[in-house]
């Protein structure tokens, strides 16, 4: 690393800057008032020699010190990866990946850019949206090209950032970028590749179509791109799912919609989905995305639970019909078997078709992890999750998931480095200061425990009740861990109960902690998928209960040795 460039990240720049614009301020207000009370001259010059000699010791501390989450440290002993002054990075691991998964150093590597909306219309931003990770997804299918994915691509959305940054920080070396204007049914579409070394442009194209040649112009810029990089495709081009241009519109409108996360957004694009397979009922898009639809809905109660994954079974069962190789609609097939069905063998079948079938999309890969879970296979479980974060290094919820299984893993370190990075991103992650605060008092750092637990308080989240349940139980302080408790209960009794049954565990009440397990059973909660790993619902291994609770819900070892499970990461 270069001089300049440590001096960049230890914040030295910054610091330098700061402290003279201050020491400016200070000496006019100082001129003022010296003035004013006819202050002797002497001390005005001392004022001045006192910030000049202050300014080295300034940036003297910023070199040597750096701010990490575990507060302020010397340089020599902060870990840079954790550093909280830095870009998100990727955190080294026990058993690190190949270099191959972690860079690609032929340059066979891109990042999709949201294409920029140049129609009159502002609201036909959702179709360049569109277009651009339906460009996406089709280089993603080409196996000898490595994609950055769509949430770290379109982080950079809005943003005067410049390529070799995004380069840097996606780890690519190439960036796709565009616009597109859309005006009635008529298209134009520019697309430039653009080398993120030295910002030479390889390739640029403009398209001048009507909506009925869309998909060509998608498969012939992926098509471009592939021969620029001089990928030799032996198995042809993957090509886009034709369909009518309206329903394939009506489509990307509702996953727009879909992605705002709220109620009234899932209920447009569930109209705008059955609107689209009116038009063209045999659409699988259309189908595994009103499945999602329905698994949100019932996530959030909007409607009964087994009507919703009834439905969602059904949408995705159609795509799959339709299309054999829709990954969307295995891996939705795969999440309502694990956690809704709580049976992992089709979980294991359907979430391992998915992945073969798009092993570098991110959220597969976060899906594989979460079955690698069930099974107790947590180093599988991590080493998957890794992969998804250097695919997708700006995607809040990847670090947070990794975080979690450091901490399933021992490995507390490591779960506060990655749980960090998913607050620097996203701050109102709900359930990463939980888990942060959960890790430091594992630690013995009940001071730091208390403080995530506050930050996730604030954001209105009932972890905090959790939370607040285990530390005053470690302090001692019995009463306030029972009412923080009885809170979660009052507050999310079916949606919590194995959680409630780990903080029993921890308190030591055994019988009460296995009435919480049948209760999560019944209530078919996904947090019995964390079983086998969570440290704290282990406590209970010693009971005799402990083996035939396991049985009961397929989770004894017999029984997950009969799984069959291989999945395996790119390169």
């Amino acid at each position: 690393m270069s001089l300049f460039k440590e001096l960049k990240r230890r914040n030295v720049f910054k610091v330098g800057i700061a402290y003279v614009v201050v020491a400016w301020l200070v000496l006019q207000v100082a001129d003022v008032l010296f003035n004013n009370l006819q202050a002797p001259a002497w001390v005005f010059r001392v004022l001045l020699v006192f910030l000049v000699v202050g300014f080295p010791i300034a940036v003297l501390f910023a070199w040597a010190f750096e701010l990490t989450p575990e507060g302020l440290r010397r340089e020599s002993t902060a870990d840079k990866e954790e550093a909280l002054a830095g870009k998100p990075i990727v955190l080294a691991t026990e058993t690190p990946l190949s270099e191959s998964q972690l860079s690609d150093s032929s340059g066979k590597s891109i990042a999709v850019l949201p294409f920029v909306n140049m129609s009159d219309d502002e609201g036909n931003e959702y179709f360049s949206d569109g277009v651009s990770e339906e460009i996406l997804n089709l280089l993603s299918k080409t196996p000898q090209l490595r994609v950055a994915a769509r949430t770290s691509s379109f982080a950079f959305k809005g943003k005067d950032s410049k390529i070799s940054d995004i380069g840097d920080l996606l780890r690519v070396d190439h960036i796709l970028e565009g616009s597109v204007r859309k005006a009635g049914k008529q298209v134009r579409i520019t697309a430039q590749l653009v080398k993120v070394s030295d910002g030479y442009h390889l390739w640029s194209e403009s398209y001048d179509h009507t909506l009925d040649n869309i998909f060509a112009i998608q498969d012939e810029i992926a098509s471009s791109v592939a021969e620029q990089l001089r990928i030799t495709l032996l198995g042809g081009q993957p090509s886009s799912a034709e369909t009518d241009p309206e329903a394939f519109s009506l489509y990307l409108r509702a996953r727009e919609l879909f992605r705002q996360g709220s109620s009234q957004g899932w209920e447009q694009a569930e109209m705008l989905l059955k609107q689209s397979l009116d038009i063209a009922p045999d659409y699988a898009a259309s189908w595994a995305n009103l499945a999602d639809v329905y698994i949100e809905q019932s996530h959030k109660a909007l409607i009964p639970a087994n009507e919703g994954y009834e439905l969602a079974r059904e949408a995705a069962s159609k795509a799959i019909t339709i299309d054999s190789c829709n990954a969307d609609a295995h891996a939705t097939l795969g999440d309502i078997s694990a956690t809704y069905d709580v049976e992992l063998q089709p979980a294991a079948h359907h979430i391992g078709r998915a992945l073969a079938l798009q092993p570098t999309n991110s959220s597969i890969l976060q899906k594989a992890a979460y079955v690698a879970v069930a099974l107790n296979r947590l180093n599988e479980a991590i080493r998957l999750l890794e992969y998804a974060v250097i695919q997708d290094p700006v995607n809040s919820l990847c670090h947070a998931r990794l975080g979690v299984n450091y901490f399933f893993a021992g490995q507390i370190e490591k779960a506060i480095g990655s749980l960090g990075t998913s607050l620097q991103l996203s701050p109102k992650r709900i359930g990463a200061n939980y888990y942060m605060g959960v890790a430091y008092l594992l630690k013995g750092d009940t001071k730091s425990a208390i403080s995530f637990m506050e930050l996730e308080a604030a954001i209105g989240s009932t972890w905090r009740f959790n939370g607040y349940a285990l530390i005053y139980y470690t302090l001692g302080e019995d009463q306030k861990s029972i009412e923080s408790l009885n809170k979660l209960i009052e507050h999310d009794a079916k949606g919590a109960a194995f959680n409630i049954a780990y903080i029993c565990a921890f308190r030591g009440e055994n019988d009460r902690a296995f009435e919480w397990l049948d209760k999560a059973l019944e209530y078919k909660d996904p947090g019995l998928i964390e079983i086998g790993v969570h440290p704290l619902i282990t406590r209970l291994q010693s009971d005799p209960r402990w083996q035939p609770f396991l049985k009961k819900v397929g989770r004894s070892p017999e029984q997950l040795a009969k799984i069959d499970f291989n999945v395996a990461l790119p390169g």
